[in-house]
């Protein structure tokens, strides 16, 4: 059993350095090549690193270092942390010598090329972009069934939600703010694909983008009856001007989440089910 296990082993990694080199094109349009699969990557946002670490626990391995905000699995929370969207700390990178990086921005992409670094740029919005960066990650490291597997994975734990969902009699209009500026989430985002799924009813427009700043006019404007805020100045939503005539503040429907809560709703990865849930208990109560 142990030489047929070493064999299959053997092959499966044949055919997956059979598959390299490979270019690929990322997010930007620009196109990179890898040798071989990289075994020394940096992620520099946490739905990469989750997705990553999701496909297996070698591929979790890989990573050498992460954004300053990974926190999962367990195992991320002790690797080097290499800043942010704002504050990227490209000598880190280069001393660890990966061959691959993945970033949401081309904010250093230059200098980790100057060094010889390949580079990914990713930039998740969409609901079906959960599936087609993990189907892109499963390719750049050589793991194209174990990607397909965690999509089919997410797609069964998503639609067991969204069924019980349906069960709901009623779909409350939502406003959903990611910090008060405001700043919020619209419909074509995958934030607001979860809030159709939840069966709520987004009142921002559309046709204002994935993550619109937007007037505080346009919400007492719209009367959500359920507002989500996934920051820590919630208490003041009640006292902006016009607020407290809004049906979710009359009724106190207002979902505040925070700490893991508000990872399992920003991050468009592998655990976007968990975040469908908590807005489900939000929206419908009676479904808990």
């Amino acid at each position: 059993m142990k030489r047929v296990l070493a064999f299959l082993l053997t092959f499966v990694l044949s055919l997956s350095l059979a598959q390299f080199p490979r270019s690929f094109t990322d997010d930007q349009g620009r196109t990179i090549t890898l040798q071989k699969p990289p075994q020394r990557i940096v992620t520099m946002l946490p739905s990469a690193t989750e997705t990553i670490c999701s496909l297996s626990e070698e591929a979790c391995k890989r990573i050498v270092a992460t954004d300053q905000f990974s926190n999962w699995p367990e195992r991320v929370k002790s690797l080097p942390k290499a800043g942010g969207l704002i504050n990227p700390n490209p000598e880190l990178i280069v001393s660890l010598k990966p061959d691959l990086v993945i970033v949401n921005s081309p904010r250093i992409v230059e200098t980790l090329e100057r060094a010889g670094i390949p580079v990914y740029i990713t930039r998740p919005q969409t609901f079906a972009d959960i599936a087609r960066t993990a189907r892109a990650y499963g390719e750049l490291l050589g793991l194209r069934a174990e990607a397909e597997r965690l999509i089919a994975r997410i797609q069964a734990e998503v639609f067991a939600l969204e069924s019980r969902a349906a069960k709901a009699k009623e779909r409350p209009s939502v406003y959903y703010e990611i910090d008060p500026t405001p700043y919020t989430a619209g419909p074509g985002s995958f934030i607001g694909t979860l809030i159709e799924k939840a069966r709520g009813r987004n009142i921002i427009p559309a046709e204002l983008g994935n993550f619109p700043k937007i007037s505080p006019e346009l919400v007492v404007q719209q009367k959500p009856q359920v507002i989500v805020a996934t920051h820590p100045e919630v208490a003041a939503i009640r006292n902006r001007p016009g607020w407290s005539a809004l049906p979710a503040v009359q009724q106190n429907r207002i979902c505040a989440f925070s700490g893991e809560a508000t990872d399992l709703l920003s991050r468009p990865g592998p655990r976007v089910a968990q975040g469908l849930r908590l807005l489900i208990g939000c929206f419908h109560p009676e479904l808990r």
